[in-house]
């Protein structure tokens, strides 16, 4: 008898359940991924904060935050902050948001003189998305130095870097930059007009945005644009409107390039002459829905093209016919929330949070 391709997950028996999405088995997924996370996961150790954000607010979207002890997920995510030794530490540039994880949390050498924090945008907004989303009140965070320490990450030309140190500069910390700051309410973090003028020159000559001026559109890259504008007010309720406001972008070329994306497989591509992917259901139909033209999109066929890529273990795949991730499967959670899937809380969007947690509903200790 021939041993069973891992890889495959389907069989006749699992033709049922990949006909409709499976709530139950995606819950019991993300409490494995809460316990204890599989051995493939240990080279992105640094990176455990944001994979706790893909679990956390993943249970958020599937109504099942009832499943994790929320004081403890506060502790562990407070316990990653950055805090400065003295007042004049805040001179040297150090950025002080939250660690990625533990082995970041670089201590002071054998010599005594202490070794720059490691805390990283990336990481501060995934913590900041976690205690929202489990109901901590935002108000009890330093945010005057948190937003402090952040505007020092803005470049000459509106750009961020993600930490003090160094780093790529691009548009997905412009994005974590712009959500950090309307999270706490409070835009002295950032310099917005300068924030806009880096995303207008990120937009390609096909509407779509790479991630930095000049690079090829790119599905994730996009989203970070148009959900900065969004957050930073420049991007009107009605982008598409004759009478819209905000003419900083090039917006009918935009919806043509993210409605190009949409694949024959009912998927959407990242990039254009790239295999459909089960996140870009998220990234692309995401940019679809704050500028209100997810009504373009054959949900059907997105659905189906989804439901490919569901696991009989819970979760979902890349692509077809692969073993679920943790972070593709959390933005098929978030696929079908944006298209209404019974019992999953509605997304704001340009958040990537649950509704309820954006705005604050949920106190502690409440589910």
């Amino acid at each position: 008898m021939e041993e069973e391709d891992p890889a495959v997950y389907w069989n006749s028996s699992d033709k049922e359940s990949l006909v409709v999405f499976d709530r139950d088995r995606h819950i019991l997924y993300l409490q494995m991924m809460y316990q204890l996370l599989p051995s493939p996961y240990q080279s992105q150790e640094i990176n455990r904060l944001t994979l706790a954000y893909f679990v956390i607010s993943g249970l958020d979207i599937l109504r099942a935050l009832d499943r994790v002890d929320k004081e403890s997920v506060i502790n562990w995510v407070l316990s990653l902050q950055a805090h400065p030794k003295n007042e004049g530490t805040l001179e040297n540039g150090q950025f002080y948001g939250f660690h990625g994880s533990r082995s970041s949390q670089f201590q002071s050498n054998d010599s005594g003189a202490s070794t720059p924090n490691g805390s990283h945008l990336a990481s501060t907004y995934c913590a900041l998305a976690i205690l929202k989303s489990v109901g901590y009140d935002l108000s009890l965070i330093d945010a005057e130095l948190l937003l402090k320490s952040m505007k020092n990450l803005q470049q000459p030309n509106g750009c961020f870097m993600p930490i003090h140190t160094g780093g790529e500069t691009d548009l997905r910390f412009v994005f974590c930059a712009a959500a950090i700051c309307s999270m706490f309410k409070n835009w002295s973090g950032m310099d917005r007009e300068k924030a806009k003028e880096y995303i207008i020159s990120c937009q390609s000559y096909d509407g779509g945005f790479g991630l930095i001026p000049g690079s090829e559109s790119h599905g994730g890259a996009t989203y970070c644009a148009v959900a900065s504008l969004k957050l930073m007010g420049f991007l009107d309720e009605d982008a598409l409107s004759e009478t819209a406001r905000c003419h900083c972008i090039n917006v009918p070329l935009l919806l043509e390039w993210s409605l190009q994306k949409q694949a024959v497989d009912g998927g959407f591509q990242g990039r254009s002459n790239k295999p459909t992917d089960t996140c870009y259901a998220f990234w692309i139909g995401g940019v679809l829905r704050i500028l209100r033209a997810d009504k373009f999109i054959n949900k059907k066929a997105l659905r189906e093209f989804l439901l490919t890529c569901q696991s009989k273990y819970g979760g979902f795949s890349k692509f077809p016919r692969l073993l679920p991730d943790i972070y593709h499967s959390y933005y098929g959670f978030c696929a079908f929330s944006l298209l209404k899937e019974p019992a999953l809380n509605s997304l704001s969007v340009e958040l990537g949070l649950t509704d309820v947690a954006a705005v604050g509903l949920l106190s502690f200790g409440l589910s």
